[in-house]
């Protein structure tokens, strides 16, 4: 029954992820910014930055037709790698 319940929740938040990355606190598009590229349109931006808990966010951005940056990827890993 508790394997079942785990299950049943990993599943509906799977569902939920899925789609667009959202922006986050740090992500050049947060709040609703609207960032115009200089860039040609279908070039791509990274950004990275200090997520919570001490994660680095890795994100993809690609420039529109208008010049605006559409978040296309968004990745977390460590700050730093252990020896």
């Amino acid at each position: 029954m508790k394997h079942a319940l785990m299950v049943a929740l990993f599943s509906l938040s799977a569902c939920a992820n899925s789609g667009e990355p959202q922006p986050i606190p740090g992500s050049l598009t947060y709040g609703g910014k609207v960032v115009h590229s200089p860039y040609r349109p279908g070039m791509v931006v990274k950004n990275t930055f200090l997520g919570d808990f001490g994660y680095r966010v890795f994100e993809t951005y690609v420039v529109q037709p208008d010049g605006t940056l559409k978040l296309t990827a968004q990745s977390t890993g460590p700050d730093y790698l252990w020896q």
